[in-house]
């Protein structure tokens, strides 16, 4: 385990157990200012909850939280749509970029306690790609598969979200490298352990199957509004 996930396994242990401590430390985290972390804090979404969820913290900028990285070169690229559909598939970057493509705006938070706000993407929808392979089951899972084994999963009902998607481009620029680049998956709804970087498969399943940090006590719903970063 390298030193960028101990890291963060020390944070979201202490996160777990109801006080996030350590995300505002000078040279770690480029957090917002104290005056806007007041303002988030009565801010409210459209569906009545709040802005910033509990225990979060905003910061500037999306933070590496390690991993073994994947190929971050998009001729390298390669997806599979697999699992319960009728059309199994599988698309290089080119084939990816022929899909109709989204400029989204979402809030992303990770279990170790920050937030980012407004950050800027484009991409292409979950459900675009889940509606070219017909999956055979309409309550079933996504299986999001990634380099070196990762795993995680979502409800098909999530991956069906307008928000949710598989995104190449942040903040105008293609995704870097050590954020998951050339594309990774977003769930803006959810910690951030269930966006997968490096992603290089989507399986349709009727059973879940619980990913590689979830199998580690980690939360497998990861509800930001619920706190729900570790299985108690």
């Amino acid at each position: 385990m390298n030193k960028d996930t101990l890291f963060s396994r020390r944070v979201f242990l202490t996160a777990a157990a109801g006080v996030v401590t350590g995300i505002g430390l000078p040279g770690l985290f480029a957090t917002v200012s104290q005056a806007r972390q007041e303002s988030l804090a009565a801010e409210l979404r459209k569906d009545g909850r709040p802005r910033l969820p509990p225990g979060q913290i905003a910061v500037e900028k999306i933070e590496d939280m390690g991993g073994i990285p994947g190929p971050s070169d998009p001729g390298e690229f390669r997806l599979r749509v697999h699992g319960e559909v009728e059309k199994p598939y599988a698309i290089d970057f080119p084939e990816l970029m022929q899909f109709k493509q989204m400029d989204i705006t979402c809030d992303v938070h990770c279990v170790t306690g920050w937030t980012l706000l407004d950050s800027v993407w484009r991409g292409v929808l979950l459900s675009a790609l889940l509606e070219r392979a017909r999956p055979v089951v309409d309550k079933g899972f996504l299986i999001i598969q990634a380099a070196h084994g990762y795993a995680t999963s979502i409800p098909l009902a999530e991956a069906r979200k307008e928000n949710v998607f598989l995104g190449h481009t942040l903040s105008g620029a293609p995704l870097p490298g050590p954020n998951g680049g050339p594309a990774r998956v977003v769930v803006p709804d959810r910690y951030f352990y269930k966006s997968a970087k490096w992603v290089e498969g989507l399986k349709v399943a009727s059973r879940d199957e619980p990913g590689y940090w979830e199998t580690r006590g980690y939360s497998n719903s990861a509800d930001p509004w619920r706190e729900e970063r570790y299985s108690r």
